[in-house]
């Protein structure tokens, strides 16, 4: 084995645990998350060479983030309807309630949306570090950050109490 395959399978088994539970949250579909990751690992193997010094995560998130975005445009079927689905309330004092809440909250969100508040919040990433991944100006992460937010507040405003002050602001 190489040098470059040893460094790249080293690397990929530190972070592909940390890029499953981010893919996850962004897709909400375990299995879609795991071949989003794969695929992101592939794509970084094929460019680890010149991705190895630099930051590989970055761009691996980045794949996620996009692949993620364009399987939702092809497959995203709109239904209108006349009425509001009716839906049971969980109860915010269970774990298990608590993340069906912010489940139904991130699906509530436009994709990229989700995708910033996921690298913000999620993943800690600053605004800039969020801009790179996701190839668009720091404005545009705050206004997406901005307007997720007040979706979040709208879908669950149980996650405000639960969250404390950070959903709120």
């Amino acid at each position: 084995m190489t040098t470059d395959e040893e460094s790249f399978r080293r690397w990929a088994g530190e972070r592909q645990l940390a890029l499953l539970r981010s893919a996850v949250l962004l897709t909400g579909d375990r299995h879609r998350a795991e071949d989003l990751v794969q695929e992101a690992l592939a794509k970084v193997a094929l460019r680890w060479r010149r991705l190895r010094d630099g930051n590989p995560e970055a761009y691996a998130r980045q794949v996620i983030v996009r692949d993620n975005i364009s399987w939702w445009r092809k497959r995203r079927h709109e239904m209108v309807t006349d009425r509001s689905p009716q839906v049971a309330v969980p109860d915010p004092s269970s774990a298990s309630d608590r993340r069906m809440l912010l489940d139904a909250a991130l699906a509530s969100l436009t994709p990229r949306q989700r995708a910033v508040v996921v690298l913000r919040y999620y993943d800690d990433l600053t605004a800039r570090a969020t801009a790179d991944v996701l190839g668009v100006s720091v404005g545009t992460i705050k206004s997406q950050t901005h307007l997720a937010l007040a979706r979040l507040r709208e879908a669950a405003p149980e996650l405000a109490e639960l969250l404390g002050e950070e959903i709120e602001q």
